[in-house]
C-alpha cells in the first residue's frame, strides 16, 4: 500500500538548496520594479492626457489655467518651449527634444535592471541543475555498488527545481519588462507629437 505525500511550496523550496535565495531576492525585486514601473507609468500617461487637453484649449486661446499648474511629463517640455520659443525653430525643436528625451529616461528608470533580472534568473537556474547534478554524482561516488533513486533524489531536486524557479522569474520579469517598454514608448511617442503641434503653432505665429 502506498502513501502519498504532499510537498508545500516551501519544502519545495528548501529542496532547491541555497541557490533559491538568490532567486527568491530576484524574484522580489522584478516584482517591485514592475508594479512600481507600472503605476508610475500610467499616472504619467493620464496626467500627460490631462495637460493636452489643457494645451489645445491653450492653443484655442481659452487657457484653463497655467502650465506650471501641471505635474505631467509632457508640461516640463513644453515649458521648456514656451521659455525659448523666439529662438529658431531648429534651436527650439533641439531644445524640446532634449527636454523630452530626459524625461522619457527617467520614465525608463528600472527598466535596465529589470532586464537584467530576466537574464540572470534562468542562468541562476540552470547554474543549480548544474550543481545539483554534480551533487548527485557526488552521491553515487560515495554510494559505491548502493545506488538508488533515494540516495540521488536530494541532487536531482536541486537540479529541477532552481531551473523551475529560474524560469518562471526569467518568464514573468521579461513579460513585466516587454509591457513597460511598450507603455514608455507610448508616452515618447505622445510627447514627440506634442512637441512637433507646438512647433508648427509657433511656425504659424511667426
Amino acid at each position: 500500500m502506498s502513501t502519498n505525500v504532499e510537498l508545500s511550496v516551501w519544502d519545495l523550496v528548501v529542496m532547491g538548496g541555497w541557490l533559491m535565495i538568490p532567486l527568491f531576492l530576484l524574484s522580489v525585486l522584478g516584482i517591485y520594479i514592475i508594479v512600481e514601473r507600472w503605476f508610475a507609468l500610467d499616472k504619467a500617461q493620464k496626467q500627460n492626457r490631462a495637460f493636452m487637453t489643457f494645451l489645445n484649449r491653450f492653443t484655442e486661446g481659452k487657457p484653463t489655467g497655467k502650465i506650471e499648474d501641471f505635474d505631467a511629463p509632457l508640461a516640463e517640455t513644453i515649458a521648456k518651449g514656451m521659455k525659448y520659443r523666439h529662438l529658431s525653430v531648429a534651436e527650439l525643436r533641439n531644445i524640446m527634444e532634449n527636454t523630452a528625451n530626459a524625461t522619457v529616461a527617467s520614465l525608463e528608470k528600472g527598466l535596465s535592471l529589470l532586464a537584467t533580472v530576466s537574464s540572470i534568473a534562468p542562468m541562476i537556474g540552470f547554474l543549480g541543475t548544474v550543481v545539483g547534478m554534480v551533487q548527485a554524482f557526488y552521491d553515487m561516488s560515495l554510494a559505491g555498488n548502493n545506488i538508488n533513486i533515494t540516495l540521488l533524489s536530494r541532487g536531482i531536486y536541486t537540479a529541477m527545481i532552481t531551473t523551475v524557479a529560474g524560469l518562471i522569474i526569467g518568464i514573468i520579469t521579461l513579460f513585466g519588462y516587454n509591457i513597460l517598454v511598450a507603455k514608455t514608448n507610448r508616452i515618447a511617442d505622445e510627447m514627440d507629437k506634442a512637441v512637433e503641434k507646438f512647433i508648427e503653432a509657433q511656425l504659424k505665429s511667426k
